[in-house]
């Protein structure tokens, strides 16, 4: 029935069988929980133990006579799943053999199906530890032969290396169990570059995530590293916002413009902390007179020292970073007023600053230079200060609010432009998605933080891993094809493959998160496989709250020798006929 139901779409909930067993039907976009164990095809039955209401409610019952203790009186966090015994795993496997094999005439089933592969969560109960029971449908054409059954037992943490397995011991026990002569091997390694490419000061962040994945054939011994020959794939989840970030500056003339886009949409400006010790209308009057003193010919020789000055305030600390910012020397007068106004903190304030902008300009005291194009309410009033003949302001409700946030959103759009082109990453061309105009203000302004993340991703693997054009150039090719497809998602896996050689410097002495070796035999649908891992993680979720917040110190007697769980996956085919 579940089979049947889901072949539209996937259903959104569970179903009970027998009041102690959840069967969720998982395919599609979602993640499997068993794609580090087995790499079939989806759609997939996960079996687990049903949790029912009743037996949570009982628990809180019983506590109501006694004193809560302060963990208990903190928001409660999801059990996550929950495993079944090994016995019932093994007999719900057993039923589901049963209902697939074309010999079983007096079970009474009618037509044939071939069900989606199954996969039972067990609690380890078991000598070898058994955390997952699968099993899959062999077939040859639409006849179902017999079904493959996956054991995967999991032990751990450890830090003893004494419990990790001999490769040769391995594969003598795979050959034995499928009485094969010949076996091949295939490794797979994922380090994590992050933390071991962080320079002082440059420090990502957690949330954000640099791992690379390597594969391999030939594997000699456990542990090994990877080969320079292999493939290898790198993962970029980043998080943008963290204040020792290289482009932090920029993120923070980014939030203020988000908090205009805000006060636009919902009439409520929350301001953030000011970007500058001096207050905004402190910064536009020296800025004002700076102009007047220079269209009086006095301080000429100012100008471009200012006009660094500012390049350098929104750059970041770093000298790379910094000489990617500076390229851009043609901040016009809006632009330079923005970088004096970024550090507004109240409504008043922004009204103080256009009014002694407003009041200059009108009284003809400041001739300011702006670039051609743009629309913008400020832009409009400065050229028709050129003719002495400026509109009336009403520096009431939102037209201030609005008026800022049109000059940000001009330059900032400016800024990541000449960044992606000043660094030969993308042409204007493929930039006119994320600059366009012709969209809503709202839409321009996510469109700027698709490009604000990007421009963090860009820099960090420059700063942080030392990658060259001919590594950022795809990168950015990568990102920019995601971000016109999807909405922002700073949890987005950006994968771009690599040689090896260029991170290995970051890897080559340091632990792998996770380690593997397959061990296989047979070819098509009469391939088996043995697989032994060993990783820093939990390798199955229905485990993990065991281990929750146990640090290497409280698990290993304060030593900083890692800690490793240990799995080992192995198939059985069980022949029909």
């Amino acid at each position: 029935r579940i089979y049947e139901e889901g072949r539209e779409t996937i259903p959104e909930h569970p179903y009970l069988y027998e009041s102690d067993v959840e069967i969720c039907l998982v395919g599609g976009s979602c993640k499997s929980p068993v794609e580090r164990f087995w790499n079939g095809s989806s759609p997939v039955y996960i079996l687990q133990k049903a949790i029912h209401s009743e037996e949570s409610d009982s628990l809180e019952e019983s506590k109501t006579e006694e004193a809560l203790s302060p963990s208990e009186l903190l928001p409660k966090e999801s059990p996550g799943p929950a495993a079944l015994s090994v016995g019932r795993a093994k007999q719900l496997v057993s039923l589901y053999a049963m209902v697939q094999n074309p010999n079983m005439t007096h079970v009474g089933i009618g037509d044939q199906v071939v069900l989606p592969p199954l996969w039972i969560r067990c609690d380890g109960s078991d000598p070898e530890h058994t955390c997952w029971i699968g099993a899959e449908p062999l077939k040859a054409g639409k006849k179902i032969t017999g079904i493959n059954i996956y054991l995967v037992s999991c032990d751990g943490p450890t830090a003893d290396k004494t419990c990790f397995a001999n490769l040769e011991e391995l594969k003598m026990e795979h050959k034995r169990r499928h009485h094969s002569s010949v076996v091949t091997t295939k490794g797979f390694a994922q380090y994590e570059l992050i933390q071991v490419a962080a320079i002082e000061d440059t420090i990502i962040e957690s949330g954000s995530n640099i791992f690379v994945d390597i594969t391999w054939n030939i594997v000699d011994k456990i542990l090994e590293t990877p080969p320079l020959i292999s493939a290898a794939t790198l993962n970029i989840a980043l998080k943008c916002g963290d204040p020792r970030s290289p482009v932090y500056q920029v993120y923070r003339e980014l939030q203020l413009l988000l908090a205009l886009a805000e006060g636009l949409k919902t009439g409520v400006t929350e301001w953030p902390e000011p970007l500058e010790s001096e207050s905004a209308v402190e910064l536009v009057q020296e800025f004002l007179t700076d102009l007047k003193k220079k269209l009086d010919g006095d301080g000429i020789s100012g100008n471009k020292s200012e006009t660094e000055k500012i390049q350098c305030d929104t750059a970041a600390v770093d000298s790379y970073i910094k000489s990617i910012f500076s390229e851009r020397g043609d901040l016009d007068f809006a632009e330079q007023l923005w970088c004096k106004m970024r550090s507004v903190s109240s409504y008043q304030e922004l009204i103080d600053c256009f009014t002694l902008v407003i009041k200059s300009l009108e009284h003809g005291e400041i001739q300011p230079w702006i670039h051609q194009g743009g629309s913008s309410f400020l832009r409009r009033l400065i050229q028709q200060s050129y003719h002495g003949q400026m509109e009336v302001v009403s520096l009431s409700g939102i037209t201030p609010i609005q008026m800022l946030f049109e000059v940000g959103l001009d330059k900032m759009k400016k800024d990541y432009v000449s960044f992606f082109i000043g660094q030969e990453l993308a042409t204007l061309t493929y930039l006119d998605y994320f600059i366009s105009t012709a969209v809503d203000p709202q839409e321009q302004v996510h469109r700027v933080q698709k490009l604000h993340h990007m421009l963090e991703i860009m820099v960090n693997c420059r700063v942080l891993l030392q990658f060259r054009h001919e590594h950022l150039f795809p990168l950015t090719q990568i990102c920019m094809k995601y971000y016109k497809e999807n909405p922002l998602n700073e949890k987005h896996v950006f994968q771009l493959p690599i040689r090896p050689a260029v991170v290995k410097k970051f890897y080559q002495n340091e632990h792998p998160e996770m380690w593997k070796v397959e061990i296989s035999s047979g070819h098509g649908p009469k391939e088996v496989k043995t697989m032994w891992q060993v990783s820093t993680n939990p390798p199955v979720e229905h485990m993990a709250s065991n281990h929750s917040g146990l640090s290497d110190s409280t698990l290993n007697g304060g030593t900083e020798e890692r800690l490793y769980f240990l799995t080992k996956t192995t198939c059985s085919p069980v022949h029909f006929t």
